[in-house]
């Protein structure tokens, strides 16, 4: 504004100057061009100037008019476009799809990013339960945008499988990975619609490549753990092909508490106990999880004995840790030290009253002869189960002369050692029945 002040001003003063001048002298002007003379003062070829300025820019204004009046046009069409996007967007977030899915194909027409536009009404459409023309509204953006293919799918994928498609989903999910094998998202919609097909098969091809997938830690461990659970639930699974399998998976995948224990368990099947053991005590080494402390209580190796005082140095440490102490009870079990498995488990049980504990414990009193007691327990583990809200009497108390049965548990642990001249628990003989 100033600046446009300046300039009057500037113009005053220079018109003051020159009309001064003038009045005195209107000067005089000759042009002689080809034989025509043109003869005026200087206000007079001051004023031709002029009107032929002012010609020239009116006919550049004509020229220019429809170019300017279509930008002006389309411009209005784009205000109007991201509106009538702005208020879809507004509709869906408050729950008016139908609205919402109106607005947005109106106003794909005029914008100048249609595909955002067509995806959002695809999603309202697929919110009304329309799959149809969900499906349709992903033709169209992909037919306005081809170059969009894979967000295209990706969408499409993403919709199906929140529709219970999973075949369909898993199938356009992976027409994304043919092209992008290591695609997050696609990664992580495949292994979602594997999980919910239950096709371990397909989730084993994808496990090497899971550590890449958009996945929630839950997910990505119970994504991984189906695949591993698929891998070697089959007899005819080997430890060369289970190393070899193992060994292709990420170091992160294989650090998966769930992963570890199908792991030691597949082992212990193949006779390996004491090589699942190992990488148990390990694992647990490195990070404490109550899923890797039960599996060690569940496998079976050579040396139970010294199984049982790893678990019980443990115990020192952690007594309050339920599945220690039921996991201690098992491999009391398999030493037969009743005495001290009836114990862990009544510690156990009233830290953290598990159905599965109830059910351990159970087995373990109907082996001891203790009939009622074992009922007891069974329909106390039951009520956990199908979450009954009826009081259950209390566990009876410790029978007397538990002190001297642990005493004797204690003579029979020394017998079980190395040298001891006593073979190992299973062996040969009558085992133990809980398990």
């Amino acid at each position: 504004m100033m600046r446009f002040g300046l300039a009057v001003v500037a113009a005053l003063l220079a018109g003051a100057v020159a009309a001064h001048f003038l009045l005195q002298d209107r000067g005089y002007v000759l042009i002689d061009f080809r034989g025509y003379i043109v003869e005026m003062s200087v206000p007079g070829l001051v004023l031709v100037l002029a009107a032929a300025y002012l010609l020239i820019r009116a006919a550049a204004g004509i020229w220019r008019a429809p170019r300017a009046l279509g930008t002006a046009l389309a411009d209005r069409r784009t205000r109007r476009a991201g509106m009538k996007l702005t208020r879809g967007l507004m509709q869906l977030a408050d729950g008016n799809w139908a609205k919402g899915e109106r607005l947005l194909t109106q106003g794909a027409r005029g914008s100048g990013t249609p595909l955002v536009n067509y995806l959002m009404a695809a999603r309202a459409a697929h919110w009304q339960g329309s799959r149809e023309r969900r499906d349709e509204w992903l033709r169209i953006a992909y037919e306005a945008q081809p170059d969009a293919e894979q967000t295209v799918l990706l969408t499409q994928a993403e919709l199906q499988l929140e529709a219970g498609e999973h075949e369909r989903a898993l199938a356009t999910a992976s027409r994304v990975l043919e092209s992008a094998a290591k695609h997050p998202v696609a990664l992580a919609l495949a292994a979602r619609a594997c999980v919910a097909l239950g096709d371990r098969r397909r989730l084993a091809e994808l496990l090497p490549r899971l550590g890449r997938a958009q996945l929630s830690p839950e997910l990505l461990e119970e994504a991984a753990a189906e695949a591993l659970r698929g891998v070697t639930a089959g007899p005819e699974v080997t430890q060369e092909a289970l190393d070899r399998y193992w060994k292709s998976l990420p170091a992160d995948i294989r650090a998966l508490p769930r992963l570890l224990v199908l792991r030691a368990r597949a082992l212990d099947r193949l006779g390996l106990g004491d090589e699942a053991e190992r990488e148990l005590r390990s694992a647990l080494k490195r990070r404490w999880s109550a899923p890797l402390v039960a599996a060690y209580g569940e496998i079976r190796t050579n040396r139970p004995a010294e199984q049982l005082r790893h678990a019980e140095a443990w115990l020192r440490q952690r007594p309050e840790d339920a599945a220690l102490l039921v996991a201690a009870a098992r491999l009391c079990v398999v030493n037969e030290l009743w005495g001290k498995a009836r114990s862990y488990l009544e510690s156990a049980i009233a830290i953290d009253p598990a159905p599965a504990s109830y059910a351990l414990y159970g087995r373990l009193l109907d082996r001891l002869g203790e009939n009622d007691g074992a009922a007891l327990a069974f329909r106390s583990g039951l009520a956990l189960v199908d979450g009954g809200e009826t009081p259950l009497p209390a566990l009876a108390p410790p029978r007397r002369g538990r002190e001297r049965d642990e005493e004797e548990d204690d003579d029979e642990a020394e017998a079980l050692l190395p040298g001891a001249g006593k073979p190992a628990p299973g062996a040969g003989g009558e085992g133990p029945a809980p398990s």
